[in-house]
């Protein structure tokens, strides 16, 4: 991944680089309310499947997520789950008893969840197999509550800090904005942690959002977590993606704007639509020719996930 500084380099109008440059607007427009929403998942036991120290709560899927934690006797678990678009999502799921949020991405439809404790070696037995029937409320839920990937809650410094980015905001636009011209230029890219995840140092990791906010450095994974939390808890909903950026393991992110839908792209802007929301490469890119041309072939980014 190449390392340096974004220079926008598009000919923007006046107003949105202004926005680019300075974020949220002072003028006289009413700002939106940027007070934080943060919906905080609930395991409260009105749906629940067990099998073997496996427990899966289906209580409340109509929000986009189900729950599941493990307290057998194996110390290494995995939790799979299959959406009706056919992607399997492999997990870990902790082997205290604690309990973890897995999203339902894939919308409306049935899935097929899996709970597997380790036997030996790299050998699995299935220990809680179920379908559940998912009705969501919309298909943005999944998108707005934190889970194993995006995990916050109301005492969260991120949270805070999101509705300091984007008090003023006039928009979700703005907002938008606001929290990616922060993190684009406030997060440093983590080359030692990258080397770490290259080499399988990293086996399992999840992001730590404060940490990252407090430390100011992350690989691509602690960037789009980031963002997605702060994106989310401005009731703007996000998808943190996992895939690959040409042949490296990549994450980034994708937000819903009601005057344009879901927004792939955001590096630049000309009056219709956002290029590539990818906070990592904004960030690290040398040059805005590269990145540009980076960006605009589809071929280089491969999604894997939404979660």
């Amino acid at each position: 991944m190449l390392r340096g500084k974004l220079h926008i380099f598009m000919a923007l109008p006046a107003v949105l680089l202004a926005l680019l440059l300075f974020g949220c607007s002072s003028g006289e427009q009413i700002p939106r309310d940027n007070t934080p929403q943060v919906l905080i998942p609930q395991a409260d036991g009105v749906i629940v499947y067990e099998s073997g120290g496996a427990r899966i709560d289906a209580s409340h899927l109509e929000n986009g997520y189900f729950c599941a934690s493990y307290s057998g006797t194996s110390d290494r678990v995995k939790l799979q789950a299959t959406g009706p678009d056919g992607v399997t999502y492999t997990y870990d799921l902790a082997a205290d008893g604690s309990t973890d949020v897995f999203p339902l991405s894939a919308g409306d439809g049935s899935y097929t969840v899996a709970v597997y404790e380790n036997i030996t070696d790299n050998k699995y037995s299935t220990v809680l197999a179920q379908t559940l029937n998912v009705s969501l409320k919309n298909e943005f839920t999944p998108f707005l509550y934190p889970n194993q990937f995006v995990h916050y809650n109301e005492q969260t410094k991120a949270v805070a800090k999101g509705a300091e980015l984007t008090e003023g905001c006039a928009t979700d636009l703005e907002a938008v904005t606001a929290i990616y011209d922060f993190v684009t230029s406030t997060i440093s890219y983590d080359n030692e942690k990258a080397r770490q995840a290259s080499d399988g140092e990293l086996a399992g990791y999840l992001p730590d959002i404060d940490l990252t906010l407090e430390t100011q450095k992350g690989i691509c994974f602690d960037y789009a977590a980031l963002m997605t939390c702060m994106l989310r808890t401005q009731r703007i909903p996000t998808k943190l993606q996992i895939g690959f950026a040409g042949d490296t393991k990549h994450a980034w992110i994708s937000t819903y704007l009601e005057e344009s839908g879901w927004v792939e792209n955001i590096i630049y802007f000309d009056g219709e639509s956002w290029s590539m929301m990818d906070p990592t490469f904004a960030s690290t890119f040398q040059s805005g020719a590269d990145l540009k041309s980076f960006i605009d072939d589809s071929a280089n980014y491969i999604l894997q996930y939404s979660r």
